[in-house]
């Protein structure tokens, strides 16, 4: 197989990168130049949730796996994308959104949640995301899917004064089937080949809840 295409799914790291509300913001220092010192060196410091990023069990559950302890394979593999666009602020993306799709899923497969929201990236209304229903996803864990990225701040509700939230729901699910979520994700609509595979490997940051990856999309031909 070859590579034919690469689509970068993943949003630069830098001062003015979108965090979670609360969240620390990334900072990059110079620590060392060609001039002083002979080579040039950034002091990086963020959080473990920074850019795009994908989330480990134990970012919900203390009882599960940590980032560095997951297996690569949850972090490869052949995408479906499924159509959320039209769902809108604060909207909940349903298995409707789903079924049209539910043939191609299953052990292996990466579901792309395309809500178009990463078009808003920088904006207020960044926060008001599309989220996915507690039972859609448990019937795309049912049928083996093991790795869920959007292309938004949070796969849940983002709670915000007039919007409580839900408590989390979908974390807390697919955590407890061992599963991992990907945020923050961009360009799925330059997806427009059948079957992309996409990779997005986490830094193994030891211990951790997550990683900031560089998530792309391969168009693979023989």
């Amino acid at each position: 197989m070859r590579v034919t295409r690469i689509v970068d799914l993943s949003v630069p790291v830098g001062p003015g990168t979108v965090v979670y509300p609360g969240d620390p913001s990334p900072e990059l220092q110079v620590h060392s130049t060609i001039e002083r010192d002979g080579f040039n060196l950034l002091q990086v410091s963020m959080g473990s949730q920074s850019g795009t990023h994908v989330d480990a069990p134990f970012h919900f559950d203390a009882d599960t796996p940590r980032i560095d302890e997951l297996p690569l394979e949850r972090f490869a593999g052949t995408a479906v994308v499924v159509d959320a666009t039209a769902v809108g602020e604060r909207g909940r993306i349903t298995w409707e959104h789903v079924a049209p799709v539910a043939d191609r899923l299953g052990p292996g497969t990466v579901v792309l949640l395309h809500t178009g929201w990463a078009q808003r990236y920088g904006a207020p209304a960044y926060f008001a995301n599309p989220f996915l229903d507690a039972d859609a996803c448990r019937r795309m864990l049912d049928l083996g899917v093991r790795a869920f990225c959007i292309d938004a701040i949070n796969l849940d509700e983002t709670p915000d004064d007039d919007h409580p939230g839900e408590g989390f729901p979908v974390h807390h699910l697919i955590a407890a089937a061992g599963g991992v979520i990907g945020e923050n994700f961009r360009n799925f609509e330059a997806l427009d080949w059948p079957d992309p595979f996409v990779t997005f490997f986490p830094i193994a940051l030891e211990g951790a809840d997550g990683a900031p990856v560089r998530a792309v999309a391969m168009e693979l031909q023989p």
